[in-house]
Parts: C-alpha cells; structure tokens; sequence
C-alpha cells in the first residue's frame, strides 16, 4: 500500500472536511499527527482503501485489535483506525462501503465490540452505521495537543 497516497488522501479530507467543526488553531496543531499514514497499520492487513481508478484514492480506513495510542488489546474487541475520505467523494457511500468491510472482517475473527474516536463532524456517519455514543474525549496528539473527540462503540455479534 502507497504510505505517501494514503497520507495525502488523509491530508485533504481533514483539512477540508474538519475545518467545518474545529478552530483553526486545533488544526494548525493536530493536522501534522494525524496526517502522517501509520505503515504498522497499511501492513495490518486490516486496513483498506478505495480508487476511483487505479492509483487515484478517494477512501480509506481499517480496524486493529490495538487501541490507538497504548495498544492495549482486549480480547474482541478492535478499534476503527483512521478513516478518510476525499472531499469531493463524500455522501457516495465509499465510507460505508469500507466500514462495512472492516465490521464484516472482523466479525469473522470473533470480535464483537468496535470502538471508535470520532472527529465531532464524523459522529452523525457513525451513529447511522450503528455507532452509540459513549462521551467526549480528548485524544492526545503529542505532548501539549488534546483534541477533541467522540468515543463512539458498537457492538457487532
């Protein structure tokens, strides 16, 4: 998986999409961590991508067993890990379309919780893919960055 397309992908959509529900400030500081594509996570094997046409992402986003940050696994339960879609692909079903795969995917390991910490635009997308919200969290992004959060979980066995 091409780390460099993914972390592009990930740059425009946040600094589009997430511009609608965070200060400028916010982004200034968590946008250089949150862009970055993690190369763990492209060689999961649990982390996917859609094209439009061969080489052009519009779409990405996976699941792992560790949690974000500590990496601290509970048995069956996984975390949605980094999802992202291209502004001008949005409302077209490509988030639901990798959602999917990671719910379906990891219900065949024997996971039966998913956590997710949600950007405040994202919430709605998740809670109508079945996404209960748990509370706001403050996820931290260096040493002096919180930013802010949703902490969403959903039970899929």
């Amino acid at each position: 998986m091409d780390t460099n397309a993914v972390s592009i992908l990930l740059e425009i959509s946040y600094s589009r999409l997430l511009a609608s529900s965070y200060d400028g400030n916010t982004l200034e500081q968590a946008l250089p961590f949150m862009v970055k594509a993690n190369p763990t996570l492209l060689a999961s094997g649990t982390y996917y991508v859609a094209e439009a046409e061969p080489g052009t992402l519009v779409g990405c986003g996976g699941w792992t067993p560790a949690k974000p940050g500590s990496g601290e696994i509970v048995e069956g339960e996984a975390h949605i890990r980094h999802f992202a879609v291209h502004p001008d692909w949005i409302k077209r079903g490509i988030g639901t379309a990798l959602l999917t795969r990671c719910i379906t995917d990891a219900r065949l390991v024997g996971i039966h919780k998913l956590h997710c910490f949600s950007t405040l635009n994202a919430e709605p997308f998740y809670r109508a893919s079945g996404f209960r919200t748990i509370g706001l969290i403050d996820v931290r992004m260096g040493p002096n960055i919180a930013f802010p959060a949703v902490l969403m979980e959903r039970k899929i066995l």
